[in-house]
């Protein structure tokens, strides 16, 4: 794969449960989904009594993957990478479905060994967390992968079949159920040593627990990347789902029944997960196996890239009615935020480069619109806190009215302080773009400055032609933005 174009990929996943396929596209760093379909196939149910693929799974299997070959001739993606994982991996008839596979449809399974499943799924992490520390945790149909990171490395990775399908043809007493799982669990702890700060968790059946728990606290962003939880919270979602029936389940969430019906299963394995790993907190990852793949093939210095930077600069490209200007606007905001901490230019960066993104819409929507695309973007390396801060920012850019924010309920997961200094950089950003038309090139002449406490608009030589009433409102709005006393001061210099 060419990680520094903008080709399709495309990843064919055949998992215990679910086949899927998922077309990316966009930035190499930080990929967008053109296209994932999913089929919950079951191939691994009954591989524990039976030794082999379910019948009906491997009919339902082959036919989505016709499906997929066949709409890979039409979608043409510049590659396209396989996996197959417990399931086939563990079944005595694996070897004969991956030849079936390759005779009906041209497609070449890769079929991942244990620790090879639990290394990429950790990659995929590390796609939208560079940083990360601590374990990873993969569940699947069949089997259950963990790996440690730190330094932007996958350190070690184990499995163990702590799958919901096989538990779920454990024939003993629940009491002896929980029991096996402990002492897989621990088995499998064994391998890796150290505290664990955070845990961050992968897979279906852990993003269904998220679902849950985001629907009974009301939680007003919808968005499971990144969600973040205290350990003790985790645990509590977990014993609760473990009690419950998967038709209440689905009254809550739209999550599907055939995954709910693993969910309590699955919410046993978590609470020993936790109880041996004793992590600090828990973080769910939307990215996974898939986006491991892409991880893998990324060159070094694509990998080292920002994968939020990425993601916002792609949108600017293929969005912005002048790509280029959200680096020239950030530039031109140094001298007010510059002393900022590096964590907030980032988001400020950010910030600059999605401000003109949503310009198509209708200019009465245009602040509404951009504050739900930002905060739900498919935007890695960004907490809920940072996307609500740059999704006020935006939205303060497009809206010079007395709240930024109006009453939207995600404002409760970000501080009044923040939210002060995300509006305070939004106007900030919408007097920079009406100031210049929102083009690279008319920004150069011009500096803001905050000098004694009083704010300065500095033209220079011809831009003093581009002063005009609504450029001193919005200036005006920006001074009462960053609170000062002193009203804003125009100031009209001769060019050098």
């Amino acid at each position: 794969m060419n990680a520094q174009s903008n080709d399709r990929v495309a990843v064919i996943d055949v998992g215990s449960n679910s086949v899927r396929l998922v077309v990316f596209d966009g930035a190499a760093r930080s990929p967008a989904y053109f296209f994932n379909e999913k089929v919950l196939a079951g191939l691994g149910a009954g591989l524990g009594q039976s030794g082999h693929l379910h019948p009906e799974g491997r009919r339902r299997a082959m036919a989505a993957l016709r499906r997929f070959a066949a709409l890979l001739e039409r979608l043409r993606p510049a590659r396209v990478m396989t996996i197959a994982t417990a399931a086939v991996r563990d079944a005595a008839d694996g070897p004969e479905f991956c030849a079936q596979v390759l005779a009906e449809t041209g497609l070449e399974l890769t079929v991942a060994s244990g620790p090879e499943e639990g290394r990429l799924s950790a990659q995929g992490v590390l796609l939208g967390w560079p940083e990360a520390e601590g374990m990873v945790c993969d569940i699947g149909g069949a089997s259950l992968e963990l790996a440690q990171i730190s330094g932007g490395q996958v350190l070690a990775a184990e499995t163990a079949p702590l799958g919901p399908l096989p538990l779920m043809e454990f024939e003993g007493a629940p009491r002896a159920l929980r029991q096996r799982i402990k002492r897989d669990m621990a088995r499998l702890r064994s391998n890796f040593s150290g505290p664990v700060p955070r845990l961050f968790l992968v897979g279906g059946s852990w993003r269904a627990v998220a679902r849950l728990d985001m629907a009974r606290r009301n939680y007003p962003l919808h968005v499971l990347h990144e969600y973040e939880r205290p350990t003790a919270d985790i645990l509590r979602i977990a014993n609760w789902i473990s009690h419950q029936e998967p038709a209440h389940l689905a009254t809550l969430t739209d999550t599907s029944l055939e995954r709910l019906r693993l969910l309590p299963t699955a919410a046993l394995v978590l609470k020993q997960l936790l109880d041996a790993l004793a992590p600090g907190t828990v973080a769910f990852s939307s990215y996974g196996i898939r986006e491991g793949m892409l991880y893998e093939a990324m060159p070094p210095d694509v990998r080292a890239l920002d994968p939020l930077i990425e993601a916002c600069r792609y949108t600017e490209s293929q969005n912005a009615r002048f790509p280029g200007f959200g680096d020239a606007l950030f530039d031109w905001l140094q001298n007010l935020f510059g002393d900022l901490p590096a964590d907030d230019l980032r988001l400020m960066r950010a910030a600059c480069l999605l401000h003109d993104t949503t310009w198509r819409a209708h200019p009465d929507y245009r602040a509404d619109m951009c504050f739900e695309a930002v905060t739900r973007a498919n935007m890695g390396g960004v907490d809920h806190a940072g996307r609500l801060f740059l999704a006020v920012a935006n939205r303060a850019r497009y809206k010079n009215d007395g709240s930024a924010v109006d009453d939207h309920p995600a404002i409760a997961l970000l501080p009044a302080e923040r939210v002060k200094l995300a509006t305070s950089i939004g106007r900030a950003m919408r007097l920079g773009a009406m100031l210049g038309g929102a083009h690279p090139d008319t920004l150069p002449d011009t500096e803001l400055q905050l000098k004694a406490g009083q704010l300065r608009l500095v033209l220079r030589g011809g831009a003093q032609e581009l002063m005009g009433e609504v450029v001193e409102r919005r200036l005006n709005g920006l001074n009462t933005a960053l609170g000062l006393d002193l009203p804003a001061m125009l100031d009209i210099q001769a060019k050098d």
